[in-house]
């Protein structure tokens, strides 16, 4: 077993990892730039490195990060999600170095990091995808062409994409004409890759993903899946374990089916692979996303398998040691990504300093964060604060245990998005299981939420108004 672990990533995510390194007994390194020089995560590790040039940079320099590890004799890397985590090439150089990287091989990463080559080579092997063209669409002209042959609404992708980045829905040819150079300019931007490619855009879907685990031994296994159907623009908001939609049979299929794939392209170490689910349950595969997800926990809460500590288990080359008649799936799981945002002011980011912070507790609620009172929340990241899980041994309990947590919660000095959480649990639709991927845009009511009075708040302006009243 490993003796030290450097951590290549920050925040939540950090601290998740941090937390099962110590009850591994493995030391944990981290590294920090300056504007993380007040984060928790630092506390939480036994070494710490600042790294410049920041604030991204120093997290997606793969050189030096393998250095460092090196230099602190670290026998792996854990990359999290995000940042370096789906780059191949740090994969690779961790190879040459001969530093373990807690994920899979440089080549599965290659493979299936790329939308299109993983969409060709399901085909090749008869797994379904959606309909959609025969590699990259290099011009509009060609745009337009494969548009009317597989029939409008259609989406772009980025070859290259993730996170709901490079993605154009197109309800006709004049709306494909006016995505199409965005959706390239964008691919280019943020993926290095302008690739795009056309599927055919399918209507009120199931986002439903399969988490898997391989190791160094031939073992695959699955663990169940989340529905992570409730998304604004193609950004999850809650996920959910095990879905409400699919049937036993389906489920078999399903579990089934992401094993298979994981085998043909020699999958090691913790992947998912989602589908999209349409109404008549037919399912295709969409992606793989090949590390860690942000929305593990809810895995984690319904079998009871430490995901992260199996990845280190697998990376120091031990069996899986768990078959697949050994993973049960008890009760339900709700996870909910707290955001420092506005939804009301076009969901824009809201950093600043934290002047008060509470959260809930009690049986079922789970806190993956790394904030606290008196945390500036920086401008430079993805805004996520925290995930709330609650697990209920039906899915009613779920459901009130998420709102009683959610009620709970205390977060003052920033803008945050537990009002418009409370909204979307609170509605007679998602307490009825009733949401699919068109769900936030089918409910723009839920925008209107009143800002909450925070008990605490209210204490404060009375006895203000009291005391301006008495003259103290």
């Amino acid at each position: 077993m490993f003796k030290k672990i450097l951590i290549a990533n920050r925040g939540e995510i950090a601290t998740r990892i941090i937390r099962a390194c110590k009850e591994m007994g493995i030391k944990s390194a981290v590294i920090y730039t300056e504007e993380d020089s007040t984060a928790l995560y630092i506390k939480k590790a036994d070494e710490a490195y600042l790294v410049t040039p920041g604030p991204i940079e120093a997290y997606l320099n793969i050189h030096r990060i393998v250095d460092i590890a090196q230099k602190i004799r670290a026998d792996a890397i854990h990359p999290g999600y995000g940042f370096v985590s789906e780059n191949p090439k740090m994969a690779e150089l961790c190879e040459k170095r001969g530093i373990v990287f807690i994920g899979p091989p440089s080549s599965a990463i290659e493979l299936m990091g790329n939308k299109l080559k993983a969409r060709e080579f399901m085909k090749e092997h008869n797994i379904p995808v959606v309909y959609g063209s025969d590699g990259p669409v290099e011009n509009e002209k060609d745009a337009v062409k494969w548009g009317k042959m597989i029939g409008f609404p259609v989406i772009l992708k980025a070859s290259g994409g993730g996170g709901g980045r490079g993605l154009r829905i197109a309800k006709n040819e004049n709306e494909l004409k006016r995505y199409y150079s965005l959706a390239k300019s964008e691919a280019a931007k943020f993926f290095d890759n302008p690739e795009i490619f056309i599927e055919k855009y399918i209507t009120k879907p199931h986002h439903i993903e399969v988490q898997v685990l391989g190791d160094h031994h031939g073992n695959v296994i699955h663990l169940g899946e989340r529905d992570c159907s409730i998304q604004r623009r193609h950004q999850k908001v809650i996920e959910i374990a095990p879905s409400l939609v699919l049937s036993d049979k389906k489920r078999k299929e399903l579990g089934a089916l992401a094993v298979k794939i994981a085998k043909l392209v020699h999958y090691i170490n913790a992947g998912t692979m989602e589908f999209i689910v349409d109404s008549n349950m037919r399912y295709y595969f969409m992606e793989m996303n090949t590390r860690l997800q942000v929305e593990h926990p809810v895995t984690e809460s319904v079998t009871g398998i430490d995901i992260v500590k199996k990845q280190i288990e697998i990376a120091a080359g031990l069996e899986l040691g768990i078959k697949q008649k050994d993973v049960k799936i008890k009760g339900n799981a709700i996870e909910c990504r707290l955001i420092a945002e506005d939804p009301q002011n076009a969901f824009l980011p809201n950093g600043g300093r934290i002047t008060a912070y509470y959260s809930p507790g009690g049986i079922g609620v789970r806190i993956d964060g790394a904030v606290y009172k008196d945390y500036v929340v920086p401008d430079y990241y993805d805004p996520l604060l925290l995930k709330l899980t609650v697990m209920g041994g039906t899915w009613e309990e779920a459901v009130n245990r998420m709102r009683r947590a959610l009620d709970e919660f205390v977060i003052r000095g920033i803008k945050t998005n537990i009002p418009y959480l409370q909204a979307i649990v609170n509605s007679e639709d998602f307490k009825k299981g009733y949401f699919d991927t068109e769900f936030i845009n089918e409910h723009p009511e839920l925008m209107d939420y009143a800002n909450r009075v925070d008990p605490a708040d209210l204490v404060i302006a009375i006895a203000s108004a009291i005391a301006m009243h008495e003259g103290l």
